[in-house]
Protein backbone atom coordinates (compact mmCIF):
# COMPACT_ATOMS: atom_id res chain seq x y z
CA UNK A 1 0.00 0.00 0.00
CA UNK A 2 1.37 3.00 -1.16
CA UNK A 3 0.68 6.31 1.06
CA UNK A 4 1.89 9.86 -0.79
CA UNK A 5 3.26 11.83 1.71
CA UNK A 6 0.00 14.79 1.45
CA UNK A 7 -2.96 12.21 2.18
CA UNK A 8 -0.74 10.76 5.20
CA UNK A 9 0.16 13.91 7.12
CA UNK A 10 -4.12 15.15 6.61
CA UNK A 11 -5.37 11.95 7.63
CA UNK A 12 -3.85 9.08 8.63
CA UNK A 13 -0.61 10.14 10.52
CA UNK A 14 -1.99 12.87 12.25
CA UNK A 15 -5.02 14.37 13.93
CA UNK A 16 -1.82 16.34 13.93
CA UNK A 17 -1.80 19.67 16.52
CA UNK A 18 -1.56 20.91 19.32
CA UNK A 19 1.15 23.84 18.80
CA UNK A 20 3.79 23.59 21.97
CA UNK A 21 7.23 25.09 22.55
CA UNK A 22 10.01 25.83 23.89
CA UNK A 23 11.28 26.06 27.48
CA UNK A 24 13.56 27.31 30.54
CA UNK A 25 14.27 25.42 33.68
CA UNK A 26 15.14 26.80 36.21
CA UNK A 27 18.35 24.67 36.00
CA UNK A 28 20.10 28.01 35.26
CA UNK A 29 21.73 25.88 32.31
CA UNK A 30 21.24 29.42 30.21
CA UNK A 31 24.05 32.33 30.31
CA UNK A 32 21.74 34.79 31.40
CA UNK A 33 18.00 34.72 32.24
CA UNK A 34 17.33 36.07 28.78
CA UNK A 35 19.23 33.14 27.35
CA UNK A 36 17.37 29.67 26.81
CA UNK A 37 19.70 26.88 26.05
CA UNK A 38 17.66 24.24 23.85
CA UNK A 39 19.08 20.78 22.57
CA UNK A 40 18.16 19.31 19.63
CA UNK A 41 19.00 16.15 17.14
CA UNK A 42 19.45 17.89 13.76
CA UNK A 43 18.76 14.33 12.03
CA UNK A 44 15.27 14.64 11.94
CA UNK A 45 13.72 16.76 9.39
CA UNK A 46 11.80 18.02 8.23
CA UNK A 47 11.25 19.07 12.13
CA UNK A 48 15.13 19.72 13.24
CA UNK A 49 18.03 18.86 10.67
CA UNK A 50 21.43 21.17 9.11
CA UNK A 51 20.97 23.90 6.49
CA UNK A 52 23.05 23.87 3.51
CA UNK A 53 24.03 27.33 5.30
CA UNK A 54 24.79 24.93 8.58
CA UNK A 55 22.31 26.36 10.67
CA UNK A 56 19.55 24.43 12.44
CA UNK A 57 16.50 24.83 10.21
CA UNK A 58 12.97 22.37 10.42
CA UNK A 59 9.73 22.89 11.86
CA UNK A 60 10.88 22.85 15.75
CA UNK A 61 13.60 25.71 15.13
CA UNK A 62 11.65 28.05 13.87
CA UNK A 63 8.40 26.94 16.75
CA UNK A 64 10.94 27.41 19.36
CA UNK A 65 12.41 30.89 17.90
CA UNK A 66 8.78 32.20 18.15
CA UNK A 67 8.67 31.13 21.49
CA UNK A 68 11.67 33.14 22.52
CA UNK A 69 10.60 36.01 20.79
CA UNK A 70 6.82 36.19 22.35
CA UNK A 71 8.69 35.32 25.82
CA UNK A 72 11.45 37.85 24.96
CA UNK A 73 14.73 35.37 25.03
CA UNK A 74 17.14 34.56 23.16
CA UNK A 75 17.81 30.82 22.08
CA UNK A 76 20.69 28.72 21.52
CA UNK A 77 20.67 25.61 20.00
CA UNK A 78 22.95 22.78 20.68
CA UNK A 79 22.80 19.88 18.55
CA UNK A 80 23.16 16.61 20.66
CA UNK A 81 22.21 12.91 20.14
CA UNK A 82 18.62 11.97 20.77
CA UNK A 83 19.46 9.74 23.50
CA UNK A 84 21.70 12.34 25.24
CA UNK A 85 18.96 15.15 25.72
CA UNK A 86 17.08 13.92 28.63
CA UNK A 87 20.73 13.08 30.45
CA UNK A 88 21.43 16.65 29.30
CA UNK A 89 18.10 18.08 31.20
CA UNK A 90 19.30 16.32 34.12
CA UNK A 91 22.69 17.56 34.30
CA UNK A 92 21.61 21.17 33.82
CA UNK A 93 23.27 21.87 30.55
CA UNK A 94 20.37 22.16 28.81
CA UNK A 95 17.06 24.23 29.92
CA UNK A 96 14.98 22.59 27.78
CA UNK A 97 14.79 20.08 24.23
CA UNK A 98 12.62 20.27 21.73
CA UNK A 99 13.57 17.27 18.94
CA UNK A 100 9.95 15.36 17.86
CA UNK A 101 10.15 13.82 21.15
CA UNK A 102 7.01 12.05 22.33
CA UNK A 103 5.62 12.49 25.45
CA UNK A 104 5.29 9.41 27.49
CA UNK A 105 4.82 8.12 31.17
CA UNK A 106 8.71 6.67 31.16
CA UNK A 107 10.06 9.92 29.93
CA UNK A 108 7.36 11.61 32.60
CA UNK A 109 9.20 10.03 35.25
CA UNK A 110 12.44 12.18 34.94
CA UNK A 111 11.12 15.82 32.94
CA UNK A 112 8.26 17.53 32.62
CA UNK A 113 6.76 17.98 29.46
CA UNK A 114 4.87 21.34 28.14
CA UNK A 115 1.44 20.87 26.66
CA UNK A 116 1.61 18.65 23.31
CA UNK A 117 2.55 20.76 20.04
CA UNK A 118 2.15 17.64 17.50
CA UNK A 119 0.05 14.66 17.05
CA UNK A 120 1.99 12.02 15.52
CA UNK A 121 2.94 8.28 15.10
CA UNK A 122 4.80 5.40 14.14
CA UNK A 123 4.79 3.73 11.01
CA UNK A 124 6.37 1.01 9.16
CA UNK A 125 8.62 1.24 5.94
CA UNK A 126 10.01 -0.99 3.97
CA UNK A 127 11.54 -0.96 0.08
CA UNK A 128 9.33 -0.13 -2.57
CA UNK A 129 6.95 -3.78 -3.94
CA UNK A 130 7.67 -5.25 -0.64
CA UNK A 131 4.63 -7.69 -0.33
CA UNK A 132 5.36 -9.61 2.98
CA UNK A 133 5.36 -6.61 5.29
CA UNK A 134 2.05 -4.74 5.83
CA UNK A 135 1.36 -5.03 9.41
CA UNK A 136 3.39 -5.09 13.12
CA UNK A 137 3.14 -8.99 13.27
CA UNK A 138 4.80 -9.78 9.63
CA UNK A 139 8.27 -8.02 10.97
CA UNK A 140 8.59 -11.41 13.50
CA UNK A 141 11.92 -12.63 13.23
CA UNK A 142 12.77 -9.54 10.86
CA UNK A 143 15.80 -7.37 10.36
CA UNK A 144 14.54 -3.83 11.42
CA UNK A 145 16.84 -0.58 11.95
CA UNK A 146 15.56 2.42 14.08
CA UNK A 147 16.79 5.43 15.90
CA UNK A 148 18.27 4.88 19.39
CA UNK A 149 16.31 6.12 22.57
CA UNK A 150 12.98 6.51 20.30
CA UNK A 151 9.34 4.66 21.05
CA UNK A 152 10.24 3.71 17.23
CA UNK A 153 12.77 1.60 18.99
CA UNK A 154 10.90 0.00 22.00
CA UNK A 155 8.71 -1.09 19.63
CA UNK A 156 10.67 -3.00 17.28
CA UNK A 157 12.27 -4.55 20.49
CA UNK A 158 9.12 -5.95 21.33
CA UNK A 159 8.60 -7.86 17.94
CA UNK A 160 9.69 -11.83 18.59
CA UNK A 161 12.76 -12.44 17.02
CA UNK A 162 13.67 -9.57 15.30
CA UNK A 163 16.99 -8.38 14.90
CA UNK A 164 17.18 -4.85 15.85
CA UNK A 165 19.73 -2.24 14.67
CA UNK A 166 19.84 0.94 16.08
CA UNK A 167 20.85 4.12 14.34
CA UNK A 168 22.44 7.75 15.72
CA UNK A 169 19.49 9.68 13.69
CA UNK A 170 16.54 8.31 11.72
CA UNK A 171 18.39 8.89 8.02
CA UNK A 172 20.75 6.69 8.68
CA UNK A 173 18.37 4.19 9.69
CA UNK A 174 16.00 4.40 6.45
CA UNK A 175 19.53 4.50 4.48
CA UNK A 176 20.19 0.87 6.03
CA UNK A 177 16.67 0.00 4.27
CA UNK A 178 17.66 1.80 1.17
CA UNK A 179 20.62 -0.19 0.73
CA UNK A 180 18.44 -3.50 1.17
CA UNK A 181 20.81 -4.45 5.15
CA UNK A 182 17.36 -4.38 6.86
CA UNK A 183 13.88 -5.60 5.71
CA UNK A 184 11.98 -2.39 7.55
CA UNK A 185 12.24 0.73 9.37
CA UNK A 186 9.78 1.83 12.58
CA UNK A 187 10.23 5.60 13.12
CA UNK A 188 7.85 8.60 13.54
CA UNK A 189 5.50 8.79 10.27
CA UNK A 190 6.15 12.49 9.31
CA UNK A 191 9.90 12.12 9.39
CA UNK A 192 9.43 8.99 7.13
CA UNK A 193 6.97 10.68 4.54
CA UNK A 194 9.40 13.95 4.28
CA UNK A 195 12.70 11.71 3.69
CA UNK A 196 9.89 10.14 0.61
CA UNK A 197 9.12 13.08 -0.85
CA UNK A 198 12.28 14.94 -1.14
CA UNK A 199 13.79 11.86 -2.49
CA UNK A 200 16.58 12.30 -0.06
CA UNK A 201 16.34 8.27 0.65
CA UNK A 202 15.26 6.47 -2.75
CA UNK A 203 13.28 3.15 -3.03
CA UNK A 204 11.20 3.39 0.00
CA UNK A 205 7.59 3.03 1.06
CA UNK A 206 5.22 3.45 4.13
CA UNK A 207 2.97 0.46 4.57
CA UNK A 208 -0.40 0.30 6.37
CA UNK A 209 -1.54 1.75 9.40
CA UNK A 210 0.34 3.88 12.28
CA UNK A 211 1.00 1.84 14.63
CA UNK A 212 0.74 4.41 17.38
CA UNK A 213 -0.46 7.70 18.27
CA UNK A 214 1.66 9.87 20.13
CA UNK A 215 2.07 13.81 20.70
CA UNK A 216 5.01 15.87 20.98
CA UNK A 217 5.97 17.60 23.64
CA UNK A 218 8.92 19.93 24.85
CA UNK A 219 10.91 18.69 27.63
CA UNK A 220 12.25 20.55 30.55
CA UNK A 221 14.20 19.61 33.87
CA UNK A 222 11.72 17.91 36.54
CA UNK A 223 9.90 20.40 38.17
CA UNK A 224 10.70 23.54 36.10
CA UNK A 225 8.78 26.50 36.35
CA UNK A 226 9.33 27.51 32.78
CA UNK A 227 6.47 24.70 32.04
CA UNK A 228 3.74 27.65 32.31
CA UNK A 229 5.54 30.23 30.46
CA UNK A 230 6.29 27.93 27.72
CA UNK A 231 2.93 26.74 27.86
CA UNK A 232 1.27 30.41 27.73
CA UNK A 233 3.63 31.41 24.88
CA UNK A 234 2.47 28.04 23.17
CA UNK A 235 -1.19 29.15 23.23
CA UNK A 236 -0.71 32.69 21.84
CA UNK A 237 0.76 31.39 18.64
CA UNK A 238 -1.71 28.94 18.45
CA UNK A 239 -3.97 32.04 18.47
CA UNK A 240 -2.74 34.69 16.37
CA UNK A 241 -1.92 32.59 13.62
CA UNK A 242 1.85 31.89 14.20
CA UNK A 243 1.67 28.31 13.97
CA UNK A 244 -0.62 27.56 11.00
CA UNK A 245 1.74 29.58 9.32
CA UNK A 246 4.79 27.51 10.47
CA UNK A 247 2.94 24.17 9.43
CA UNK A 248 2.13 25.32 6.11
CA UNK A 249 5.93 26.28 5.62
CA UNK A 250 6.98 22.89 6.37
CA UNK A 251 4.04 20.54 5.78
CA UNK A 252 2.12 22.28 3.04
CA UNK A 253 -0.54 21.47 4.29
CA UNK A 254 -3.34 23.17 6.97
CA UNK A 255 -2.95 21.93 10.32
CA UNK A 256 -5.20 19.97 11.91
CA UNK A 257 -8.41 21.60 13.61
CA UNK A 258 -8.23 20.68 17.53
Amino acid sequence: MKVTRSAFLRNAVLGLLSAGVLAACGSGAGTSEDVWKVGTEAGFPPFESVGDDGELVGFDIDLFNAIGEKSGKTIEFENLPFDSLIPALQGGTIDAAISGMTITEEREQTVDFSDPYFNAGLAIAVKEDTADIKTLDDLEGKKIAVQIGTTGADTANGVPDAEVTTFENAPLALQELSNGNVDAVINDAPATLDAIATGNIPGIDVVGELLTEESYGIAMPDGSENVETVNAALAEIKADGTYAELYRKWFGAEPPTE
